[in-house]
């Protein structure tokens, strides 16, 4: 396993990240467990989780549990492996009924910072995570909370996820006024069907420092070899098989080129994305230790400039970084 820095920080991750959303919900927790053992074995030291995570939320209130962070917690007291990892956590999902159990609050940050400690059995959180812009509370109130945690060494690093790039400027903006390191890191939706983030939120995380975490890099199953899946008789969910017929022309150019390169789908779709300077790590979310040991091939494929050309005809972005790719 390769690692890299954490944006601009001196923190080395391993350029995978486990995601954990399926646990607790389709994965259950032996399966969980044996997924991070063989993770950790594989070299992976970046796990990334979220409170929400975990069961199905309540139909009624749609809330998280805190389950996934549970499951975690119970697999780090098994032995010394808090220390060999680099654990991530997110905040501002409804985790209760009341008004101020969800967004980014200062009262908020705190109640859910304590909670997520409690659940990952941890004294620390290495990356904590704002899931989600919060444009009704102001920066100086979330950094004023972030930096007592930091301060109180609760939170070592602060990233966000699902910003848009004049978010990361802005909150970038404020820290630097307060002297804080800020963002050091942004999850967003990026893969091979899905590029709008080369228009402003890769060029603000250059920019600014921030390593970039792609999450659903296989486009929810959709640059996973669903052709060939298909043909074989596995069935899609119903979302996705529209998905399909939507991109089939697409589907079928690209499966076809990693048959010719010899590579499956999937380890093409990491490949892209890690031949980019900007990723830090994509975050794979394995339902099965099968599906892990898959993802991990990743890493050693290599792609020529001539099968990214042809990858980019296939899958087109919004035409390069903005403004330049909508005007003169």
């Amino acid at each position: 396993m390769d690692y890299t820095h954490l944006g601009r920080t001196g923190l080395q991750v391993s350029r995978l990240c486990l995601g954990t959303m399926n646990f607790g919900d389709v994965t259950d927790e032996a399966t969980s467990f044996r997924i991070l053992d063989e993770a950790l074995e594989a070299g992976i030291n970046f796990i990334d989780t979220a409170d929400v995570y975990g069961t199905e939320q309540s139909p009624d209130i749609k809330q998280g549990t805190g389950l996934c962070e549970e499951i975690i917690g119970r697999w780090l007291e098994q032995g010394d492996r808090r220390n060999q990892i680099a654990l991530a956590t997110k905040v501002y999902q409804p985790m209760g009924p009341g008004p101020n159990d969800r967004r980014l609050s200062a009262y908020h940050i705190r109640k859910a910072c304590e909670d997520s400690l409690r659940r990952l059995k941890t004294d620390h959180i290495d990356v904590y995570q704002m899931h989600h812009i919060d444009r009704h509370t102001p920066w100086e109130e979330i950094w004023q909370a972030m930096e007592i945690l930091v301060q109180q060494g609760k939170v070592l690093y602060v990233g966000s996820s699902n910003f848009a790039g004049w978010d990361i400027a802005t909150a970038q903006s404020a820290a630097n006024e307060r002297h804080f390191l800020g963002l050091v890191a942004e999850q967003s939706l990026y893969n091979l069907a899905a590029r709008t983030v080369e228009l402003e939120v890769i060029p603000s995380c250059r920019h600014y420092g921030l390593g970039l975490i792609p999450w659903s890099p296989l486009a929810g199953g959709l640059l996973g070899g669903v052709l060939k899946k298909a043909a074989n008789g596995r069935r899609a969910r119903p979302a996705l098989a529209k998905r399909i017929e939507q991109h089939r022309v697409q589907l079928e150019a690209y499966e076809g080129l990693c048959e010719d390169l010899g590579e499956t789908p999937a380890d093409v779709a990491l490949a892209w994305l890690l031949q980019n300077p900007i990723v830090t790590a994509p975050l794979i979310g394995p339902r099965t230790v099968e599906q892990l040991k898959d993802a991990l091939r990743a890493t050693t494929v290599s792609l020529s400039d001539d099968t990214v050309r042809c990858l980019e005809e296939i899958w087109p972005g919004p035409g390069g970084e903005a403004p330049q790719a909508y005007a003169w």
